[in-house]
């Protein structure tokens, strides 16, 4: 009889997995991905077990998978600048 596998391990080894293939842009990253999504829906507990690193993984293979690139204005906080200083130049008529 085999022993079950502790809970979040599956989570972790396809993490590895998806690592690899994002290395080496594998027509299986899709699917792995789907697998991930799933389980972690299914036992979201599992999402507290994860690395930073892994989380990365993921991110990373979504980025690939979509197409999607995280604009690095909205993350630096850029765009909240800006605005500040349309409304300084604008005065009143800012609003």
């Amino acid at each position: 009889m085999t022993s079950p596998i502790p809970e979040g391990f599956e989570v972790k080894e396809k993490v590895a997995e998806l690592s690899n293939l994002l290395l080496a842009k594998h027509p299986r990253m899709p699917v792995l991905l789907r697998e991930i999504h799933t389980t972690l829906r299914a036992q979201p507990e599992n999402v507290t077990l994860l690395t930073d690193e892994e989380v990365n993984i993921i991110v990373e293979g979504l980025k690939i998978q979509t197409g999607i690139e995280f604009a690095s204005s909205a993350i630096k906080g850029a765009g909240a600048k800006s605005v500040i200083s349309q409304i300084k130049k604008l005065g009143a008529d800012a609003f």
